[in-house]
């Protein structure tokens, strides 16, 4: 069961959308593109400051339209969201004490996506550090420890979480020593994602349910991103706007989002706020090496579904 309803005005919109990017950008395959889009009508119930009790949110009935929602994708820099909503958990149940280091790399993991920042991270959460590899005792102590995250998701008993994995730290190079025996031999235990967890993740971050309201409203504020061309980091290779959701949105639009990219993955999940249209979130994940290093696929979906937004 998703938690959102399915609905034939968007699955017509959806699927028109797709075609469109299938005919605009050849390279792309029909099993290269995963999508989760869902609509917040009127009386919207997200970004209200944590208006809602839990309850009451959960219980508000949302629409939304998926293709390939479920398939477990490799997610590069998204998984980031999830040890943010993560630090958040662990700070309010005491698990872990508030520090200025703590703050300056939950910043740079997702304002700058930083992959040092995100080791730091990983490591506060489990318990674990990075280092040549373990002798079979100690080694099994260290993989339980490294699996807390998951195991914390699965206990939220949403049906989205069932088939994620979020244990791995995110890598320049790639793992090494004990992090490589980690991954498996063939990388089988790797970060995998679906697009329909993510929006079920960020959906309750965007409803101030997540963890706390406090704690959602602290988690919106780190996520904001500005569009304006002027804002933008000039010195780096992504910038998280261009090439991604935000690179297709109307100028006076607002963004809460998170990117991820590789040689061989482009992905971003985003809240949206166009003035005087309904709000939304959007997921989108895009595979192959062509794709990936194509900065005009994600800007063309995020375009057309803004367009189709304000059809509604």
């Amino acid at each position: 069961m998703v938690f959102f309803k399915k609905d034939e005005q968007l699955e017509n919109l959806g699927n028109g959308i797709l075609e469109a990017t299938w005919a605009t950008f050849p390279t792309l395959a029909r099993n290269q593109i995963a999508l989760t889009w869902i609509v917040y009508d009127p009386p919207v119930p997200v970004n209200t400051g944590g208006a809602l009790t839990p309850d009451a949110f959960w219980n508000h009935p949302v629409r939304g339209f998926t293709y390939r929602g479920v398939e477990r994708i490799y997610p590069a820099s998204v998984v980031k969201l999830f040890y943010l909503v993560a630090v958040h958990e662990w700070l309010e149940k005491g698990m872990i004490q508030a520090s200025k280091e703590l703050e300056r790399a939950l910043g740079d993991m997702i304002v700058d996506s930083s992959n040092d920042a995100t080791s730091l991270i990983v490591d506060i959460l489990t318990g674990t550090t990075s280092g040549p590899e373990l002798p079979p005792g100690p080694f099994e102590t260290w993989k339980q420890q490294r699996h807390i995250v998951n195991r914390y998701y699965q206990s939220l008993g949403w049906d989205e979480m069932e088939t994620i994995n979020v244990c791995q730290k995110t890598w320049g190079d790639g793992p090494y020593g004990r992090e490589r025996a980690f991954y498996g031999e063939m990388f089988e235990n790797r970060n995998m994602l679906t697009t329909n967890a993510i929006a079920r993740l960020l959906h309750s971050i965007v409803g101030g349910v997540a963890v706390a309201s406090g704690r959602s409203q602290s988690m919106m504020n780190i996520l904001k991103r500005s569009i304006n061309p002027e804002d933008l980091p000039k010195d780096v290779e992504e910038d998280q706007i261009t090439g991604f959701l935000g690179g297709g949105l109307p100028q006076n639009s607002q963004i809460w989002s998170k990117a991820g990219w590789t040689s061989q993955v482009r992905h971003d999940a985003a809240y949206i706020e166009i003035p005087n249209q309904r709000p939304y979130l959007l997921i989108v994940f895009t595979e192959g090496k062509a794709n990936a290093k194509s900065r005009e696929i994600l800007p063309f979906v995020s375009q057309s579904i803004a367009q189709a937004i304000s059809q509604l």
